[in-house]
């Protein structure tokens, strides 16, 4: 580490799931909750917090909202990745029981990870901005009929009743998150298991996105992740990808200059080493 301050900073309230992420990966640090994905990123560039923990996607709920946006205006790079298996627990006030709740209080991606035990139960979902800050209103609220769907983190932190847990629909739900620095740390080309990540923007003209592509397939290069969203008008959308790889390892190397040969710009945010999760994935589905 740096000699920057050793915290690490992500959205939410203390005991979130980002909590838990920073938590795990960097038991030496100290998180720093903050209320926006902007003063995450803020914190990181003006030295607050050495890194940042951004969810990016949940293997249930899909891709985080806004972040796509956000990367690359952040002015920060990834250095890494880490996934958390997310465990849902539904708390209320010490006394209260399941029958007793009418309510169920959290994040507008968990509650959808939840779906058939709030719909089992007949409680009335409502979003709030993160699931350790649904714990902290519930705790405060003291009303036995309000309860959350959070971590156990978030339920020890504020001293809440246990009244289920494994709430979640799919036992693979995975939150992928990207650990953002001021400074990029690319590895040595000669390092296994790379991934980079980066954005770019497709010309406005026939089969752009197809002519683009093709420079990765030519070159063996395997993309791992690809996401359009648009940027400013309805012309020509924007797209996220990860693919596999060193950017000064040939193939992608070539791979990356047909790209530019048909897009407006390309904007590399980060070459980092793969997850540990990631691997065992890909070798659970190889031959």
């Amino acid at each position: 580490m740096s000699g920057l301050s050793k915290m690490i900073s992500f959205q939410g309230s203390p005991g979130a799931n980002s909590d838990m992420a920073c938590r795990d990966a960097y038991p030496d640090m100290t998180p720093l909750p903050c209320r926006t994905f902007s003063e995450a990123f803020a914190s990181v560039r003006d030295g607050t917090a050495e890194l940042g923990m951004i969810p990016i996607e949940n293997s249930v709920a899909g891709r985080v909202a806004d972040i796509h946006h956000l990367l690359p205006e952040s002015g920060l790079h990834i250095i890494g990745e880490y996934f958390l298996r997310i465990n849902f627990h539904l708390f209320a006030v010490p006394g209260a029981t399941l029958d007793d709740i009418t309510h169920v209080h959290s994040h507008i991606h968990a509650l959808p990870q939840c779906s058939k035990f709030i719909t089992e139960h007949g409680f009335e979902p409502v979003v709030h901005v993160d699931t350790a800050g649904a714990a902290a209103d519930v705790a405060k609220w003291g009303d036995r009929t309000q309860a959350s769907i959070s971590t156990q983190l978030a339920g020890d932190l504020y001293n809440l009743n246990d009244l289920a847990r494994d709430l979640e629909d799919a036992d693979h739900n995975t939150t992928r998150f990207i650990i953002m620095a001021r400074e990029p740390r690319v590895p040595d080309p000669s390092e296994a298991n790379l991934m980079t990540t980066f954005v770019f923007r497709v010309r406005n003209i026939p089969a752009a996105l197809y002519k683009a592509m093709g420079g990765f397939a030519t070159n063996g290069i395997n993309m791992t992740k690809l996401e359009s969203y648009l940027r400013g008008d309805f012309v020509a959308a924007q797209f996220y990808a990860d693919v596999e790889g060193h950017p000064e390892h040939e193939g992608l190397k070539n791979a990356l200059e047909e790209l530019r040969f048909f897009t407006h710009s390309v904007d590399m945010l980060g070459t980092y080493p793969a997850h540990q999760y990631r691997l065992e994935q890909m070798g659970s589905h190889g031959d």
